[in-house]
């Protein structure tokens, strides 16, 4: 398939946030990501599936340049997020990455209060004036991530003696608390239990009215619930990417009707 027939699929519909453009990653002489060009919309959830290996991972992190700390890592091509090439020399990567916040696969928390893992992020980028504002914004975050509620009497526990699913949520707070625009998740749930997993599918629905959220999952059925957008990798190369139900029932490329029908994984 064409970038270009991936490119106008994307066009349609909602607004977009993030464009990328031949993007290509080689780790020394190794093509991890080949040619990929993809729009991705705003108030979305896109999801990035496809097997093991097949260089998804690598291109969420190319979103809010994560690769950069890879020395054997080279990434060419444009990625605009708001029109913004965000390989401008004048993007500080660190600025970017608190716009575009990212939640890995296992739940990271700080050796830090609850309070503090929130609150570190809103300091550092000098986002609080005051501690009054400070803890406001803490307060918002957790609310986002559904976990207010269930810490507001604990503020100044460890984060690291909440379960697993609540961690996880912490993470996604300390995220959003930078107030991003773009929330990047890397299989934030493949740790987690069905309990916890069914809660944090439960919050990206609700996220995505507020931020442009892309995951990578390795869980079709969790794709199918939880995402607008489904973009297929495969041995590095966007193979097809559209709208969620017209990927999982009328795939247009032999190659991902074959992976949802496992035939290859």
């Amino acid at each position: 398939m064409k970038d270009i027939d991936v490119i106008e699929r994307s066009r349609a519909g909602a607004r977009q946030k993030i464009s990328a453009r031949n993007v290509q990653v080689r780790y020394g002489h190794t093509a991890a990501i080949k040619n990929v060009s993809v729009d991705i919309a705003a108030d979305t959830v896109t999801a990035f599936i496809g097997p093991s290996g097949c260089g998804k991972s690598t291109f969420l992190r190319c979103l809010n340049r994560m690769n950069d700390t890879i020395d054997t890592c080279r990434v060419t091509g444009e990625i605009r997020i708001d029109d913004e090439d965000i390989h401008d020399p004048k993007v500080d990567p660190v600025q970017l990455r608190a716009k575009v916040g990212m939640v890995f696969q296992k739940p990271n928390p700080f050796a830090k209060s609850i309070y503090d893992n929130v609150a570190y992020g809103p300091k550092i980028h000098g986002l609080a004036r005051t501690k009054a504002e400070l803890g406001d914004i803490v307060k918002v975050a957790l609310e986002k991530a559904a976990l207010w509620d269930e810490v507001k009497d604990r503020l100044d526990s460890p984060g690291t003696g909440l379960s697993g699913g609540q961690q996880q949520r912490l993470c996604i707070a300390r995220a959003i608390a930078t107030a991003p625009q773009v929330l990047l998740m890397d299989e934030p749930c493949s740790a987690l239990d069905p309990i916890a997993t069914a809660q944090i599918e439960e919050l990206i629905h609700d996220l995505r009215r507020n931020y442009c959220v892309v995951i990578v999952t390795h869980s079709m059925q969790q794709a199918a619930r939880i995402s607008q957008k489904t973009a297929f990798f495969h041995l590095g190369s966007l193979v097809e990417y559209g709208d969620t139900d017209q990927v999982f029932t009328a795939p247009r490329d032999s190659r991902t009707e074959s992976y949802i029908t496992g035939r290859i994984g």
